[in-house]
């Protein structure tokens, strides 16, 4: 999950409206206002591009997306 984890910090870190001072796999995303739900959808096609798993729109929440731990989990989910 290494590679994978890595994948998902940096394709998060692309989407991020600014990055915190103390950023890390905890930090909230989208309740932090971090990342707007206007980019959620890129940020969902960069992971499928990334972690090669397909994640279905319909199947998943802001909250799914609002921490790079929580993403991790998300895209488990979907492998």
């Amino acid at each position: 999950m290494s590679q994978e984890l890595q994948a998902i910090r940096d394709t998060v870190s692309r989407h991020l409206r600014r990055k915190p001072k103390n950023f890390d796999d905890a930090t909230p995303l989208v309740s932090g206002g971090l990342i707007d739900s206007m980019s959620l959808i890129d940020v969902i096609l960069d992971l499928e591009t990334a972690t090669g798993v397909r994640i279905p729109p319909s199947e998943v929440q802001p909250d799914d997306f609002d921490s790079i731990a929580i993403i991790a989990t998300t895209v488990a989910r979907f492998r």
